[in-house]
Order: C-alpha cells, then sequence, then structure tokens
C-alpha cells in the first residue's frame, strides 16, 4: 500500500506525544480524599508537562465492598471514559484474617474490575496499596497477632494488595511500599499525621508521585512541583519513588501487559521479503518499509522495486494508546554483481542497442531462464528470448540506454550473473 491521509490516523495511534493526558478515577476514602491527593497528582503531572483529568468518589471509611453497591461510584465507572479506575479499601481491612479478606476483600475488588472492564475498553484497574499504621492496628491486635506492628501489618497490605492485582490483570500503586522505603532510611520524615493513620502532606506527596509514576511510567524525579514541602524532602521522596517502583515496574505489575515490538526478516529471494511478527501483547499493526510503503498485516511479505538500504520499523498497539516500536535496517539486494561462473558465460555485442548473444562453455539445464535487472535492482520483463543449445539470444531494443544485470538460473539455482550496457 502506498502512503496516503489514511496513514495519519495509524500514527496518532502510534506514536506517543511528549505530553500525555490520563483520565483517573478515583474511588476510595480518607486516606485519598486527605490533603487532595488527586488534585496533588493534577500538579505533579503539570510540572512535567503532562496532564490528568481526575474524578473521585472517596467518603470517609468507604470499603471495596461499599464502592461495589454505590451508585454514585458505579456511574462513575460507567462513563467508560477513563484511562486509569483507582480502587483503595478501608485501611485495615486487606490486612485483617485470611478468611475475613477471602469474603469481604478479593470478591469486591473482581467485582468492580469486572465493572470496570466492562464499561471502559481503555482502562486500566489500579490497585491503591496502602501503608500499615504507624504503630500497627492496636484495635485488630488481640484477634490477629500479625497486625500488632506496622512491619506486621503493612507486610500483610502488601501482600493483598499485589494478590488483588495479579488476580484482576490489573497494575498496583505501590504507595505502602514507598513509605516502607521512607520509614527505613528517612525516619525523619514524618509521613503520618497525629492519629498515626492517615497521611501528612509528605505522605500524601509520596503518594502523588508514586501515581505519577505509576500511571506515566516516567522518571519521578523530573517532578518539579513541591507543594509546600521544602526541596530536600521532596527530592528525597522522588529518589525513594524511583528507587522502589520507577526502577522496578514489573514487581507491581506495571506494564508488564503492554506491547512489546520485534519481528523476524526473511529473504524470499530477489527482493522479496518475509516479516514475521514475534511481537507481543498486540492486536494492531503497522509496518513501514522504508520506501514509502505500508502494511498492517500481522506477516507481510513485500517486494522492493530496487536494491538499497532501508529502515523497517513495526509498530504495535494494544489497548488504545499503549504502543511500541522496534526498527530493523535491512540491505535488500539480488546479488548483481559481476562474477566469473564455471559456466563462462559470455554476452555480445557488448554495449549493444539490439540484439545481445548469450553462450556459455557447458550446456545448462533444460529449464534454463533468464531474468534481467536495472542497475537499481528491478526486474524488467522480456519475452523475446530465442534458445539453442549452448545459447540464447534477445531482443533488447525495447530498453532504455543504460547499463543493466542479466542472470541465469538453472533449476531455480542461480547459476550466473553478467553486466551489459544498452546503448
Amino acid at each position: 500500500m502506498k502512503l496516503f491521509s489514511i496513514l495519519f490516523v495509524f500514527f496518532i495511534s502510534f506514536y506517543v506525544n511528549a505530553q500525555e493526558t490520563k483520565r483517573v478515577l478515583f474511588l476510595g476514602n480518607s486516606y485519598t480524599y486527605v490533603n487532595d491527593l488527586p488534585q496533588l497528582l493534577v500538579e505533579v503531572a503539570n510540572s512535567v508537562g503532562d496532564v490528568v483529568i481526575k474524578n473521585q468518589n472517596t467518603p470517609g471509611g468507604y470499603s471495596l465492598e461499599g464502592h461495589s453497591t454505590d451508585v454514585v461510584s458505579l456511574n462513575k465507572i460507567r462513563q467508560g471514559t477513563w484511562d486509569f479506575v483507582v480502587l483503595q479499601d478501608q485501611s485495615q481491612r486487606p490486612s485483617l484474617q485470611d478468611e475475613y479478606v477471602e469474603e469481604f476483600v478479593y470478591p469486591y475488588a473482581q467485582r468492580l474490575n469486572d465493572t470496570i472492564v466492562k464499561y471502559n475498553n481503555c482502562a486500566g484497574t489500579t490497585l491503591y496499596m496502602t501503608w500499615g499504621r504507624e504503630n500497627g492496628d492496636a484495635s485488630n491486635c488481640g484477634a490477629w497477632p500479625p497486625v500488632c506492628t506496622y512491619e506486621g501489618m503493612d507486610d500483610l497490605l502488601r501482600e493483598r494488595y499485589l494478590f488483588m492485582a495479579n488476580d484482576n490483570e490489573a497494575i498496583t500503586s505501590p504507595v505502602g511500599a514507598v513509605w516502607r522505603f521512607l520509614r527505613e532510611y528517612y525516619p525523619e520524615i514524618d509521613l503520618y499525621s497525629q492519629d498515626g493513620s492517615h497521611p501528612s502532606l509528605a505522605g500524601s506527596y509520596a503518594g502523588a508521585i508514586t501515581f505519577y509514576t505509576t500511571i506515566f511510567k516516567k522518571n519521578p524525579t523530573l517532578v518539579s512541583f513541591n507543594s509546600t514541602l521544602s526541596p530536600s524532602v521532596t527530592n528525597i521522596i522522588k529518589e525513594a519513588v524511583r528507587t522502589v517502583v520507577y526502577d522496578n515496574l514489573s514487581a507491581w505489575y506495571i506494564g508488564l501487559r503492554d506491547p512489546n515490538s520485534s519481528f523476524n526478516i526473511t529473504n524470499n529471494g530477489n527482493l522479496e521479503y518475509a516479516f514475521t511478527n514475534t511481537s507481543e501483547n498486540s492486536n494492531d499493526f503497522l509496518w513501514l518499509f522504508g520506501d514509502d510503503e505500508f502494511s498492517t498485516d500481522e506477516n507481510p511479505i513485500h517486494t522492493y522495486d530496487a536494491e538499497g538500504d532501508y529502515e523497517v520499523s513495526l509498530n504495535v498497539n494494544y489497548l488504545c494508546s499503549n504502543s511500541s516500536i522496534s526498527t530493523q535496517t535491512i540491505s535488500a539486494t539480488l546479488g548483481l554483481e559481476n562474477f566469473s561462473s564455471e559456466a563462462n558465460i559470455k554476452v555480445f555485442p557488448n554495449p549493444t542497442s539490439g540484439i545481445i548473444n548469450i553462450t556459455t562453455s557447458k550446456q545448462i539445464g533444460g529449464d534454463f531462464q533468464i531474468e534481467i535487472y536495472s542497475i537499481l535492482g528491478k526486474k524488467i520483463e522480456l519475452n523475446n528470448v530465442v534458445s539453442e543449445e549452448f545459447n540464447k539470444r534477445i531482443n533488447i531494443e525495447s530498453l532504455a540506454n543504460g547499463i543493466y544485470f542479466l542472470k541465469i538460473i538453472d533449476n531455480e539455482n542461480q547459476f550466473g550473473i553478467v553486466k551489459f550496457i544498452k546503448e
């Protein structure tokens, strides 16, 4: 296919501009609305030149179970315009006993995810991994000792949110893991408010940077927005997010299902090439062959008009704007160089303006064929060939003046190539 206006549509789908816009819906509770985490995310993204269009339903104390039947939450999901829908459970519930979590947490994460998938073709469900309380969960410690300490509660939260993400083919925004890193290496940064549960501004800022990195998959150290925090504190937080999240995206299932472009190339003979798609997680394909032609087939075959070096690219796409590009350079050639063959092929007269004679020192097989190519490698069809036992004659009067290559093929094997001049 030739490049024309329809190709513009493909470029819009496959090539991502430096500035990206993401629509994000937050379904959570006070852990989300304290310090207005969604708005912090908007400001963080703006400072890098990206855009977040956000909405939320975050009543205090709400759980995934509550959101699964809440009319406001369900109607927001059903708008069907979201790139990411963030799910956050009540702070304690995912850290409780196994039987409780299996009955009152996991099923509602699945129910919400099913609704998200049904109404949002492009949405990625995102589990908001929260954190252990500053000194553990005193209210549940007696009945469930693992939550008596921060570390025990935080371990369970991480385990359960990762399970929900994996079980629903979703991703995790590991805010709790960033908090854990900061608590261990930078304890002077107070992430908690006075109740030892809700986030301070620094804690919410860490959440916003984590969400930015999760959603855009970009280096958080590029962020220039500091809110009202000191640059020294925000720089530490951004470096923590880079270490925990950006450098380990796959640990949180981020990008695991993104398309990955790759392909193999096979020369079918002459200037015909077969391109085999070996990409992962892709359902739309755009091949650019480097000669102003393209294909949207999964495994195309393409013939070049002339020898030369061509940069071939495969752009693969999956789920709306997610795309991947890979490129290879091929040298398309017919191998039309002069060489001496054991058949001792000769052409005469050379140069000539009319009849060219071809002789060989030994007989070639009965289906001896001749092909003629221009100096650019384009095959030229000539039907006026007269055959004898050891030679052939070709009328080349119709050819334009110039240099040509003559290829002799015996039983589909190249037998010899010679150059001649039409004058």
